[in-house]
């Protein structure tokens, strides 16, 4: 288990819950109930909780009460609540650090998990290069376009990263090789265009223009920011 990990209750968790952490880049671990939850807390113990409560109150509760008394406040803890709870939130409020209404809106429980995080000083996320749609978890080599997963393989992958952590710029397929490929490699520029050819189908369409050719010269990602508009 690696450090700056999400507990989430319950296990499995709703799937809109998880399809929302694993798009926003937080690492997670569910559990079922409080035994399981210590027994898989990290060494560094949970950066935080997501707290599903609208199908199993007691359970959630239950859990939420486990880490207050664990780690006093030093877990900031996330409770989803059906509108029908919310009377009862004022009787326990110190269970829990914020709360958001199920169902819930994906930007809504992502800009709440930031707020959490910017109050305790702690981080979940990891590291993440986002290009308009396209987002690239560096951590878990993930790609997504939009909400759906791209299926690359490790050079697929380790292309688009570099393209889009240099948008704009105009590389020879050359130099791609040396850069994403490494100067030992002894394979010819086709093998560039074969996965340039190959990443534009995975895009789709609508995005596969986001790789550009420049006549004679290489491929670029992205707009310059010379570019004039149509």
């Amino acid at each position: 288990m690696t450090a700056d990990v999400l507990l989430v209750y319950p296990d499995p968790p709703p799937p809109m819950v998880a399809q929302t952490l694993d798009l926003a880049g937080y690492p997670w671990k569910a559990a079922g109930n409080v035994s399981i939850a210590m027994q898989a807390e990290p060494s560094d113990g949970w950066v935080g909780a997501v707290v599903c409560a609208d199908a199993d109150s007691e359970g959630a509760f239950g859990m939420c009460r486990a880490l207050r008394k664990r780690d006093a406040n030093l877990v900031p803890v996330l409770l989803l609540v059906s509108g029908t709870q919310l009377a009862e939130l004022e009787l326990r409020e110190d269970l829990f650090d914020d709360f958001c209404l199920s169902p819930f809106h994906p930007v809504e429980l992502e800009a709440r998990l930031r707020h959490q995080f910017r109050r305790s000083g702690r981080q979940a996320r990891p590291e993440i290069i986002e290009y308009g749609e396209l987002v690239l978890n560096l951590e878990t080599y993930q790609a997504y376009m939009g909400n759906k997963p791209l299926d690359l393989t490790y050079m697929e992958y380790e292309l688009l990263k570099f393209f889009a952590t240099n948008p704009g710029k105009v590389f020879t397929r050359e130099t791609l090789l040396s850069r994403v490929w490494g100067y030992e490699y002894y394979g010819g520029a086709r093998t560039v265009d074969v996965h340039v050819r190959r990443l534009r189908a995975k895009l789709g369409e609508v995005h596969a223009n986001m790789i550009q050719t420049v006549r004679s010269v290489g491929y670029r990602f992205g707009q310059s920011r010379w570019s004039r508009e149509p």
